[in-house]
């Protein structure tokens, strides 16, 4: 497949994150809404945790497997672990330490240049806009790591899979950025996001497919898509903490409940089509 066609693919499937954009631009919708919303965004990230997760452990699966069958040694089995359990403290220590920052900036003022900085960039944002953004990169690393498959089956010549992937990731890019959006919602008029923010957001999330298909085009990398993958996978562990804090605030544990598993049914319903593909 020419390169065209194949950035063509990636661009489809990242641009699907637009759909879930609206719902950030919601007008003070009610508590019981706002749990909802909130928990079914928790659910599909639960869902992108696995589904990230998995996708990382596979090549420590298959050093495994030719280790049990003696046509392999023990480096690689020890590497790729070590490059999992590295993403995953970076991508999830570095927000935490990050969070860490910001509050002790706001505690103590802006006494110092760093501190000023800060109040004028990202210290200044609302939690919600904060924590929109903080999705948005987890997302838009699994989807680089999406974007190295894609670019990957059309450098191969595996036309009808780029296909497929691409219909699979663009609903999975759709849900994602549902995700994104939902803890704008219970913002108040005043903070309501712009069209501007809002698809910078999409950008941030959705970009890396496009980034990830050129990449993916040009050469395969397995430890590139597991570091990809672990960032990903600790970023958004991170945000699964934040949004349950503010969930388990409710006493509607039961509207908890239904948003989470139609997050997670949501998910697991958008990877049927990539299942169907035999990745």
């Amino acid at each position: 497949m020419s390169v065209e066609r194949t950035l063509l693919l990636g661009f489809i499937a990242g641009v699907t994150i637009v759909l879930g954009l609206p719902i950030g631009r919601l007008r003070r919708p009610a508590p019981n809404l706002r749990l909802v919303l909130n928990a079914v965004a928790i659910g599909v990230l639960l869902f992108l945790v696995w589904d990230v997760l998995s996708a990382a452990y596979e090549p420590i699966d298959a050093a495994l497997g030719r280790l049990h069958d003696n046509t392999g040694g023990i480096a690689p089995v020890v590497g790729y672990g070590l490059l999992l359990a590295a993403g995953l403290i970076v991508g999830l220590m570095s927000l935490v330490y990050y969070e860490q920052l910001l509050t002790r900036d706001r505690r103590f003022g802006p006494g110092t240049m760093a501190a000023a900085e800060l109040s004028r960039g990202l210290a200044s944002w609302s939690p919600a806009r904060r924590l929109a953004l903080l999705i948005a990169v987890g997302i838009g690393l699994h989807n680089f790591a999406e974007g190295l498959a894609i670019g990957g089956s059309a450098a191969r010549g595996e036309i009808g899979l780029a296909v497929l992937l691409v219909i699979g990731f663009g609903l999975h890019n759709a849900t994602e950025g549902f995700g994104i959006t939902a803890p704008l919602a219970a913002q108040p008029d005043v903070d309501r996001p712009s069209w501007l923010f809002l698809l910078g957001l999409a950008a941030i999330g959705g970009g890396p497919t496009f980034v990830g298909t050129i990449v993916g085009h040009s050469f395969s990398s397995a430890p590139v898509s597991v570091t990809f993958l672990t960032l990903a996978a600790g970023s958004i562990i991170y945000v699964v903490i934040q949004l349950v804090g503010v969930a388990l605030k409710s006493s509607r544990r039961d509207l908890l409940a239904w948003g989470l598993i139609t997050g997670l049914l949501a998910g697991f319903a958008t990877d049927f089509v990539v299942t169907a593909a035999g990745v």
